[in-house]
């Protein structure tokens, strides 16, 4: 890899470590802790977040005509999701044990923290869940597509993409056959190495 871009990948890692710092630190001043995989707040940030809890029936009746009206095509999407998550989970099932590459740890993407939070009424913690579940399926989805573009073509695009995948930087120059031929392998290589 060209020492430059390996020098500016290091610097974003080292500023994502310092993110994640300053976020477990924000955590820490709101008296948030885990146990395990469950939130833990202190007795009076509990309180304090009841405070500001709207009713059910108040939420409803002061809610946005428009989102009323729209949450219907919102959860219809709920199907396609499930049949994507099972698509995609049943496709690296069969397909990475066949290649040799790392099945992506489902649960690793999947977080439903917001329950906890005693602000949220029900329909606002229906509606958490719901978005936390969509993320994180596109954000497990993501992580199986990386992979197996890294296995089967790790080229970067002439075109600048958005949001590319976690290995592209890695991946060969677009045009540089040579490098392709030299890489493959290792690319391939590298995938066995993920846990």
């Amino acid at each position: 890899m060209n020492p430059k871009i390996s020098e500016l990948l290091d610097r974003i890692q080292q500023m994502e470590l310092e993110i994640e710092l300053e976020m477990k630190r924000k955590r820490a001043e709101l008296q948030a802790d885990f146990e395990e995989t469950r939130v833990r707040f202190e007795r009076e940030v509990l309180e304090q977040q009841r405070r500001f809890k709207t009713g059910v029936i108040s939420y409803l009746l002061t809610a946005n005509w428009l989102s009323v009206l729209t949450a219907p095509v919102i959860y219809a999407l709920l199907l396609p999701m499930l049949l994507l998550d099972v698509s995609i989970t049943v496709y690296q099932q069969i397909c990475f044990r066949a290649y040799g590459i790392p099945r992506v740890k489902r649960s690793d993407y999947f977080v439903y923290d917001r329950a906890h939070l005693a602000y949220l009424n029900l329909i606002e913690k229906i509606n958490c869940a719901y978005c936390s579940y969509g993320n994180g399926l596109m954000a497990y989805g993501r992580e199986v597509v990386a992979r197996t573009e890294q296995y089967w073509c790790p080229i970067k695009h002439a075109r600048k993409i958005m949001a590319a995948p976690p290995y592209y930087t890695g991946f060969v120059d677009f045009g540089d056959a040579q490098s392709y031929k030299d890489e493959l392998e290792n690319l391939r290589a590298e995938l066995t190495k993920l846990k």
